[in-house]
């Protein structure tokens, strides 16, 4: 590709300021996973599964959709950096008690979205868990072990900020 269709974009991965060039275009997923933060996943890589979900200025995002110029200058969290929160130790630890994962694919995702609506509303009603995981898909697990891993979670007590 030819340097004038390069950009170097500045942004916060997990808290470490990085510096990334590329085609403006580039998808957030492709640079994260060049990062070597291989739990974001590409399920259909059309905005349509949330297994690629990371969070950006807290909000959750499909990275799949994002191009790289628009991070400029703003802060991404990914699977990864959920790694120290206690809210996101807890629903890996209610995934693997309630089955919740099973392919892999999805639960990344489901854990970062999981996090933020734990974060945002720790303890949801049965209609606010289902919205709160809607751009999440699931093709192993019918959502019901899912569901209960984040209500298993959400009984563990005081969640944490990121």
């Amino acid at each position: 590709m030819s340097e004038a269709l390069q950009a170097t974009v500045h942004f916060t991965v997990n808290g470490e300021t990085k510096s990334v060039t590329a085609h403006p275009l580039t998808r957030l997923l492709d640079i994260v996973r060049d990062l070597g933060l291989t739990g974001t996943k590409e399920g259909c890589g059309e905005g349509e599964c949330g297994a690629c979900a990371v969070l950006l200025n807290g909000d959750v995002v499909n990275s799949c959709l994002i191009p790289i110029l628009q991070v400029q200058g703003h802060s991404i969290t990914t699977i990864e950096g959920l790694a120290s929160n206690s809210t996101a130790r807890h629903l890996q630890e209610a995934f693997v008690m309630c089955g919740g994962a099973q392919c892999g694919i999805c639960t990344p995702g489901m854990i970062v979205a999981a996090c933020n609506l734990l974060e945002r509303n720790p303890h949801p009603s049965d209609d606010a868990l289902r919205n709160g995981l809607a751009g999440n898909l699931c093709r192993c697990t019918g959502y019901t072990r899912i569901l209960e891993a984040v209500r298993v979670a959400a009984s563990k007590g005081k969640v944490d900020a990121t």
